[in-house]
């Protein structure tokens, strides 16, 4: 049966049709491993018909079925999940810029609610959530037992509405609890200004959302003529890779490698590249940065300028969260979501787990990170834009510029 599927980076979607999916995907397997998953198999069904026969209260079969579902995809790996239909159906919302909740990116690592990253400007980036926070709690439930989609979606609600959450955070003594209001997230997702009297060009790039890349493209045209260019990855969690592969289009020469995707099944396997002359002149210096909360589709465009020799990275190694998953529909609505690859940059570095390490690491500590987010977004908040923000990382790159423009 032909089927529908969606390739994801995380929570990014890019939509391909006319896979087909069944008990022939891996088809390698040797005959030995078949008799083998059969048997486990009669194992669950013996199980499942023991359950049904013999639990002290009746027992719903599907509830049974999906129960057991959602515990084989869990324990593969964090990103991989199953889905009920009306989770199915909630998860493949596409994004386009404008959605309901907080505005950050989750993960579950471990069986704990991770912040990857909040993006800037919404509802969890005014309330001071960070990168790497724990959510314990949401209106005072313990997540440790919910999975990933269910705690996203007791965090959306009718824009207006409040939600608690219980936050462990590395350097206090105890959990603290931040109240936000929910609101529809509109993100401009390209912000930039002049540095040093006009000589550079700053370009803060919140996610790769749709309409990114044309932002994007606006930025670096109006940057054409600047000696160089610092490109501001930090926290940013991802976002579509069409759109990271554009970006990357615009810095990279014809044919150059992006990225390039490789798992057990081939067709998995794919090669992105660079398929235009650059927007950014040949002359230009380019800074990129990068922290703990640089993820997925930041990762790529991170790698990809990296190995290909277009831009000098610093700060701190970024959160390495950079898979294939797969959405595949099954009969009933409900869905599979299934790491099926790995991004690799250009060079063959694995993403996934390991991050990209800056050419220049300039650590800056959890506790002088939370205070150069708070002091980013008190002036933002109170309109003032040109208070001077103390940012070790910023002043690597302008310095670094500053000599690498000197002659």
């Amino acid at each position: 049966m032909k089927k529908t599927f969606t390739l994801v980076i995380g929570i990014f979607l890019i939509f391909i049709a006319g896979v087909s999916f069944g008990i022939g995907l891996f088809s390698k397997e040797d005959k030995k491993t078949v008799e083998e998953d059969l048997k486990y198999l009669k194992l669950y069904t013996e199980v499942f018909s023991i359950v049904k026969e013999h639990y002290v209260e009746p027992v719903d079969g599907k509830k049974l079925v999906y129960g057991s579902l959602k515990g084989m995809l869990q324990s593969l790996d964090p990103y991989s999940m199953f889905f009920s239909p009306d989770e199915f159906k909630d998860f493949t919302v596409e994004s386009k810029g404008e959605f309901g909740g907080l505005g950050m990116e989750v993960t579950m690592e471990n069986g704990k609610l991770i912040v990857v990253a909040p993006i800037e400007d919404t509802p969890a980036w005014r309330s001071g959530i960070k990168p790497g926070d724990i959510i314990l709690e949401i209106n005072g439930e313990p997540t440790d037992n919910m999975s990933l989609i269910e705690a996203v979606k007791k965090m959306r609600g009718k824009p207006g509405t409040k939600i608690t959450l219980t936050i462990w955070r590395k350097g206090l003594n105890k959990p603290i609890k931040i109240t936000i209001t929910r609101a529809i997230i509109r993100v401009k997702s390209v912000k930039t200004k002049e540095l040093e009297n006009g000589k550079y060009g700053y370009i803060r790039l919140t996610q790769f959302q749709e309409n990114s890349d044309r932002e994007m493209k606006k930025a670096l045209y109006n940057f054409r003529n600047k000696k160089g260019i610092i490109l501001d990855l930090r926290n940013n969690p991802g976002g579509l890779l069409t759109v990271a592969v554009n970006i990357a289009d615009m810095f990279l020469s014809e044919g150059d490698l992006i990225v390039y995707t490789k798992g057990r099944d081939i067709r998995m396997n794919e090669k992105f590249y660079s398929q235009r002359d650059p927007i950014v002149g040949e002359n230009q210096k380019i800074i990129v940065l990068v922290n703990f909360g640089s993820a997925s589709a930041s990762e790529i465009l991170t790698g990809a300028l990296q190995d290909n020799h277009r831009a000098i990275v610093i700060g701190d190694q970024t959160y390495g969260k950079a898979s294939v998953q797969t959405l595949i529909p099954l009969e009933d609505g409900s869905g599979l979501k299934l790491t099926t690859a790995h991004y690799y940059t250009p060079s063959g570095r694995l993403i996934a787990k390991k991050g990209i390490i800056p050419d220049i690491v300039v650590h800056i500590s959890k506790e002088d990170e939370m205070e150069r987010l708070k002091q980013e977004r008190d002036a933002k908040i109170k309109g003032e834009d040109k208070v001077k923000v103390k940012d070790p990382q910023l002043d690597e790159a302008i310095n670094l510029l500053n000599y690498l423009t000197a002659n």
